[in-house]
């Protein structure tokens, strides 16, 4: 039997004459890249990519090898790929610029649209990120908003895109891809939801709660220590605090920040009820305007993937390879395609960056319906 030195001193071997010939193979990617430069020929060619896959597997001599063939291949290609990408870009060949740089946000004069009413969280929100004073009007949905854009009659809109505790709001990123409105700002508030009552109303008075369905999904703890209780979830959480006003039920209670109370005329019959005493949720600012501001660092986008093993993957690496961190990855299911998924991500860079322009490059030519869905 074989020495395990001998044996790895022989590997060893093999690993060098491996990483020449892969430095001799990048050493050709960028031949390949000047050609692509010179004829605008784009980089990713799926078709010869899965011929050449095909040709080196049969050369392999067992099941075994032929798949790890292929699984090597992949990698060397797709490196070869990102290594053009970058030459591409350091040869200042970039696509078309579809944002605009402005220095700061101009809305002294904006008109910005909020769902619900007042005393929602959406307008807790916006007057954090607009003042208090700002100009603005309220809507019956998030849709709602968003056609507000759509039609002139808003120049932004406050939107809630993820909360800590019971995780993103679905409708809001299916919103982002249906309409072409594009992200400039966030806004993170603290969500304290409180249990709010008639004025002679005592807790052990309540038969009846109403909320919107995230807030019922945060206080789940507490709503579950009265199973007896009815739950139904409305469009939000202000308009819960007006309904029981106006119902005038002892037995009915809203989940809502304690301002309601003020506005509504109800009593606080418990403050912070949620889950998560540290509860918080992320709010989006969009415009129909394709803008971003000196500040911005932060890119959201959405893609499509061909259904198959390492698609995702592959999609990924253009992070992993130009040193970008991902803060936020969400999947949505798309329409009329059982189990195929739109993914979302966020992550850290700035336009300007090549190592941004790079994966963005990369991404808009390896994935379906790429769009980015701004920069704040």
């Amino acid at each position: 039997m074989k020495d395990l030195l001998d044996i790895r001193k022989d590997i060893d071997k093999i690993d060098e004459q491996i990483v020449k010939l892969y430095e001799e193979r990048m050493k050709l990617t960028s031949d390949v890249a000047e050609y692509k430069i010179n004829t605008g020929k784009q980089v990713f060619d799926k078709e010869r990519e899965e011929s050449k896959l095909a040709t080196l597997q049969k050369k392999a001599e067992s099941d075994f090898t032929r798949h790890g063939i292929r699984e090597l291949f992949e990698q060397i290609m797709a490196m070869s790929r990102k290594k053009q990408y970058k030459l591409l870009t350091e040869h200042g060949i970039m696509p078309p610029q579809e944002f605009e740089p402005i220095h700061t946000l101009d809305y002294s004069n904006a008109r910005i649209v909020f769902q619900g009413l007042e005393g929602a969280y959406s307008q807790l929100a916006m007057e954090q990120f607009f003042g208090e004073n700002c100009n603005n009007f309220h809507v019956e949905s998030w849709k709602d908003a968003m056609e507000a854009i759509k039609n002139g009659e808003a120049d932004y809109a406050v939107l809630p895109i993820e909360n800590s505790s019971a995780g993103i709001v679905s409708e809001n990123y299916d919103l982002l891809v249906e309409y072409d409105n594009y992200i400039v700002g966030e806004q993170i508030i603290r969500i304290d939801h409180a249990l709010l009552g008639l004025e002679d109303a005592d807790e052990r008075d309540i038969r009846t709660v109403y909320s919107h369905k995230q807030s019922l999904m945060q206080c789940s703890e507490f709503l579950d220590s009265h199973a007896d209780w009815e739950k139904f979830s409305v469009s939000n959480n202000a308009v819960a605090a007006k309904k029981v006003k106006e119902d005038g039920e002892i037995s009915h209670a809203a989940i809502a920040s304690a301002k309601n109370a003020q506005i509504y005329g109800l009593k606080v019959l418990r403050n912070s009820i949620q889950n998560n005493k540290n509860n918080s949720t992320r709010f989006i600012v969009v415009t129909g305007k394709k803008v971003y501001t000196d500040q911005a660092d932060r890119i959201s986008i959405c893609f499509e993937i061909n259904h198959e093993s390492g698609a995702l993957y592959h999609a990924l690496s253009h992070f992993i390879y130009n040193g970008l961190n991902m803060t936020n990855i969400q999947s949505r299911p798309l329409q009329n395609k059982n189990w195929e998924y739109r993914f979302f991500v966020d992550f850290e860079g700035r336009f300007e960056d090549h190592a941004v322009q790079n994966a963005l490059r990369g991404l808009r030519e390896e994935t379906i319906a790429f769009r980015i869905l701004g920069t704040y």
